[in-house]
């Protein structure tokens, strides 16, 4: 059985049926045929086998919430970034909350508390030099802190009220289709952000705008790929998006079932199509590099960077809910990933002590 996916214009088609039909809650043949090769692809891989420990984040006088966004610091301080709404409905003012905690898992603060692009989390990151950067899908912005917590960038910027009042009331300009192309400089509904090793941006633009994104370091435009479909430099769903040490980047086509990879210049080099409806994605770090995937099932794949599926794991059974089980990854190494989920409201550990034989040959 093939274990990585070339260019072609039948996989897109099947992905573009798999994708629609599955949004609409509809048992398609499409989707019924990808899950069935799925299944027998796992049952051909070795099984991962892990260890799950639920952290106890404890922020004082607060409840954390919907933890969709985790990530590491060079210190080993962890940040999480929440659907915690706490003075707000979802969606709304400063809805979204940003915590660290210390290797210990102590608390240690909020950044950027009541900031005017927290409104509906989606992503943390945190680059080379410790800047740590927030993704917020709800208000279409991407800012960057320093390791100090200083706003450095600000990307995006969320429409209000009366941009609403400006546009359909004052001039009667007509609601424009939900997949627009999008503008230079504006989101919409943006989902993830990664660099290349000379930092270029890359921002992943997202639900709406089906795109990637590429921005100098400084922040200035440079180009964008991608639609909304199915074809090759196509999207549904932009969910996720990494890179490697040689500034490949990895992008998640969530609702087209695929891993698409990009050199930094934003040619679609390869894709990978063996890993379920990828959700989040990271890079670990070392000589040899992996890619791991998540699917919101909460199965975890581990791939190398060619895309041959190594092991996969199910994770985050008995949590209770199960659509958003694994929403970011993050990789401290190839044997522990922290995982954020925003079904369960709980930050995972997940340590990798190594694999079994598959279930079938």
């Amino acid at each position: 059985m093939t274990r990585t996916s070339i260019i072609c214009s039948v996989c897109a088609v099947v992905a573009l049926g798999v994708s629609v039909l599955a949004q609409r809650g509809v048992p398609s043949p499409e989707l019924k045929a990808a899950l069935a090769k799925q299944e027998e692809l796992e049952k051909a891989t070795p099984q991962l086998q892990i260890t799950e420990e639920v952290l106890n984040l404890v922020v004082p006088g607060h409840t954390i919430g919907e933890a969709v966004g985790v990530a590491k610091n060079s210190k080993g301080h962890l940040f999480v970034f929440t659907r915690s709404g706490a003075s707000g409905p979802a969606r709304g003012a400063t809805a979204s909350q940003l915590f660290e905690f210390d290797p210990n898992l102590k608390f240690v603060k909020q950044w950027g508390a009541d900031n005017y692009a927290a409104s509906f989390a989606h992503t943390v990151r945190v680059d080379k030099q410790d800047n740590v950067w927030m993704t917020d899908e709800g208000s279409n912005m991407i800012v960057k802190f320093t390791s100090q917590g200083q706003v450095a960038m600000v990307l995006g910027r969320k429409p209000e009220a009366i941009d609403y009042l400006e546009r359909f009331t004052e001039r009667g300009e007509k609601i424009e289709e939900r997949f627009t192309v999008g503008n230079p400089g504006t989101f919409n509904r943006p989902t993830d952000v990664t660099w290349d090793t000379e930092g270029n941006i890359f921002v992943a633009d997202g639900y709406n705008s089906s795109r990637v994104a590429k921005l100098t370091r400084d922040g200035r435009w440079v180009k964008a790929v991608g639609t909304r479909g199915a074809a090759p430099d196509q999207f549904n769903t932009v969910h996720a998006i990494t890179s490697d040490a040689k500034s490949n980047i990895y992008v998640a086509d969530r609702g087209n079932r695929r891993i698409k990879v990009y050199d930094p210049d934003l040619n679609l080099q390869k894709m990978f199509t063996n890993v379920g409806a990828p959700w989040s994605l990271c890079t670990t770090p070392g000589l040899t590099q992996y890619l791991f995937s998540g699917d919101g099932n909460g199965k975890l794949y581990k791939l190398d960077l060619n895309g041959q599926l190594l092991g996969w794991a199910q994770t985050s059974l008995g949590h209770g809910q199960s659509g958003c089980l694994i929403h970011e990854l993050h990789c401290e190494s190839e044997n522990v990933i922290y995982k954020g989920d925003c079904s369960t409201w709980t930050v995972e550990k997940i340590t990798i002590k190594g694999t079994s034989r598959p279930t079938s040959q």
